[in-house]
């Protein structure tokens, strides 16, 4: 069974008495422990398929299945269910709280699951998700006192604490300079290969996309290639961009 399976899938946003079409038919499959890179250009439709995928927005039309079940058409506090117990986001802006700790900022997510840790009990799993990034001395430190590529490990520290089995990255790297983005993205895939985490990544740079094991191309609301095919399979295996 496919960990992700979307079935014919519109997105239309209304603005007042004119109909916008972003997403124009998406059918596709992702397996569990792929690491995917969806790419695209500004308004192709990648980021509007990234919040149907992460279960911030839902389709106008179509199926998309999760794990087995149809998440379409939940409700909102049905998908905060879905996203707390079975997805983490790392964005680009890191999205931390200014004036909150490193740790803090890590264990916050575990307030809205129903593991129900102690205190003490969060705070040890916050501490070993910042040794296992190579932060725990930097634990009491708030986002100001961190350098950008270690406030993007605090926020995939955030990410992985209610310890997921998919991972969306949007742009990570978008603020971070060649060498820092390098090293985040051996850490992604580092997670995907030992942890066996599915990842699906979106970005607009080719250097950044070469680092996932497929690349999926979204053009105009379609998958470039209309499929999820053997070219864009290779070229990701390859490191190189199909148009």
């Amino acid at each position: 069974m496919n960990f992700i399976e979307l079935k014919d899938i519109f997105k239309t946003y209304h603005l007042g008495e004119i109909d916008v079409p972003v997403l124009k038919g998406i059918s596709a499959t992702i397996d569990h422990g792929e690491f995917v890179a969806l790419m695209g250009a500004s308004g192709s439709g990648k980021s509007t398929l990234m919040n149907i995928l992460g279960c911030l927005d839902r389709p106008s039309s179509g199926e998309y299945l999760l794990d087995g079940n149809n998440v379409s058409n939940l409700s909102s506090d049905e998908r905060a269910t879905v996203r707390n117990q079975k997805i983490g986001f790392v964005f680009q802006n890191f999205n931390l709280l200014p004036r909150t700790s490193a740790l803090e900022n890590v264990t916050m997510p575990l307030s809205y699951t129903a593991e129900h840790l102690s205190e003490r009990e969060g705070r040890k799993r916050g501490m070993e998700m910042l040794s296992r990034f190579g932060l725990e001395a930097r634990s009491h430190h708030e986002p100001s006192q961190l350098s950008g590529g270690q406030q993007q490990r605090v926020a995939i520290a955030r990410a992985l604490i209610n310890r997921p089995p998919l991972l969306f990255a949007d742009e990570p790297t978008g603020n971070l300079d060649s060498h820092t983005s390098e090293e985040v993205l051996r850490m992604f895939k580092q997670l995907n290969n030992d942890d066996g985490i599915t990842i699906i990544m979106v970005t607009h740079d080719p250097d950044v996309a070469k680092h996932s094991k497929r690349i999926i191309h979204i053009h105009d609301g379609l998958i470039a290639d209309g499929l999820i095919g053997q070219a864009s399979q290779q070229a990701g295996k390859n490191g190189v961009s199909t148009t």
